[in-house]
């Protein structure tokens, strides 16, 4: 059966959301493990501090270039073959990275990271393969129940960083040999998928808007802004925190507990994040996103004890969730399932391109910004202020908009 002829069966959905929870579970938590290590590892291999997370700017640099054509493959073949493509690149991306490891090169390092980025804009999709059989009605429920798959990749991936980062005598190696085995045995999920095949398009037939009558449309717009600022300013402080927990003289498990708590608190509110929206609508509950993140970044410039950086990741990750599940659902309202491809593609191009540039910033602002890491934790978490200015400000004009226009 195809998009055309489909019609919305939420107990299908519900399978289809079973085994993608299971994948972002399972395939998720080479993200996190790596998210945890890859600065550290930067940092150790790279010949200036200040290119320290270079490697997570890899990572999202390449999944900000795979989107746009990843998706037109889904939109051609299906989403199986692009999860599959996806799995093939995080297998790639850490059997290079292990590579880089024991050869002692950054740039093989960086390769690997980028590889590993094509996994990362796969996972991206996993959310909108959630939304495609289900009713309206069911769809945002559908998006944060796969969104919610990630509190168990939350738990795996930061504790895994515990027992393999000295397995061997090249640090990190073992973490890398256990995200190979992941992608690997996470490969088989997607074959249980039950997914509308893509309508072949009919000869003549208009394939949609364009991508400047789409982004000009200001529902899309406001949500692609959102989406992209809570992801970035998300990431421009994730990355970082690492460095900024060692470098304040806590040991490296306590930079890995940190990041299970921040991811947990990414993911535990997926659980109510989509009633939330049905009942108060996706606006709002975006808004609140980007009032919590503000909250966060207050708190973590308000001293740099381990409560601190607890209190702030938490808050990270809470406002990340409301902020960008938000943004997602007011998206996936606003497109016909011709331009599902390009406007699926065009939004996490954009909103990795913003993540690309965070996580190169954070490294640079962390490392290269102040004399002490006590410096450059302020200035990570100052330069969040402008960006939650521009979505609260994008925000508050879709709202005032007359609806008629």
């Amino acid at each position: 059966m195809t998009d055309a002829t489909y019609v919305p069966d939420d107990r299908r959905t519900k399978r289809n959301v079973a085994v993608l929870v299971a994948a972002q579970a399972v395939l998720g938590s080479q993200i996190t493990m790596i998210f945890v290590i890859g600065g550290l590892a930067g940092q150790m291999l790279a010949p200036n501090a200040c290119f320290a997370t270079l490697p997570i700017s890899l990572i999202v640099f390449g999944s900000m270039t795979t989107a746009p054509w990843l998706s037109r493959v889904m939109q051609r073949r299906g989403r199986r073959t692009g999860f599959l493509i996806g799995a093939a690149g995080g297998l790639a991306g850490s059997a290079i990275g292990a590579a880089g490891l024991l050869n002692s090169s950054f740039p093989l390092f960086l390769a690997g990271s980028y590889f590993t980025g094509m996994y990362m804009s796969a996972q991206g999709f996993y959310r909108f393969a959630a939304a495609d059989s289900a009713s309206e009605a069911f769809r945002p429920k559908a998006i944060s129940y796969v969104m919610a798959g990630g509190l168990i990749s939350a738990i795996i991936g930061p504790q895994m960083v515990k027992v393999t980062h000295d397995l061997f005598p090249v640090p990190f190696l073992g973490t890398y040999m256990v995200a190979m085995s992941l992608n690997l045995l996470g490969m088989g999920l997607f074959f249980l998928l039950d997914l509308p095949r893509p309508a072949p398009r009919r000869a003549g037939a208009r394939a949609g808007r364009t991508v400047r009558e789409l982004l000009a449309t200001p529902e899309i717009l406001v949500a692609i802004i959102c989406g992209m600022v809570s992801y970035g300013l998300m990431n421009l402080v994730m990355t970082s925190t690492p460095l900024a927990v060692v470098g304040c003289g806590y040991a490296q498990d306590s930079a890995s507990d940190i990041v299970t708590g921040h991811v947990l608190a990414m993911f535990v509110p997926s659980f109510f994040t989509g009633h939330l929206i049905a009942r108060f609508g996706a606006p709002r509950i975006v808004a609140a996103g980007l009032a919590i993140l503000a909250l966060a970044g207050f708190t973590a410039l308000s001293g740099v004890e381990l409560g601190h950086f607890f209190g702030a990741l938490i808050l990270l990750g809470i406002g990340w969730n409301f902020g960008f599940i938000g943004a997602t659902a007011m998206l996936a309202q606003q497109h016909t399932g011709e331009e599902r491809g390009l406007v699926q593609g065009l939004n996490d191009a954009m909103v990795f391109g913003c993540v690309t540039f965070a996580s190169l910033a954070s490294g640079g602002l962390m490392n290269c910004s102040g004399g002490t890491p006590v410096e450059g934790w302020s200035a990570v978490n100052m330069a969040m202020a402008p960006f939650l200015v521009l979505a609260g400000g994008a925000l508050i004009w879709l709202a005032l908009r007359p609806k008629e226009a």
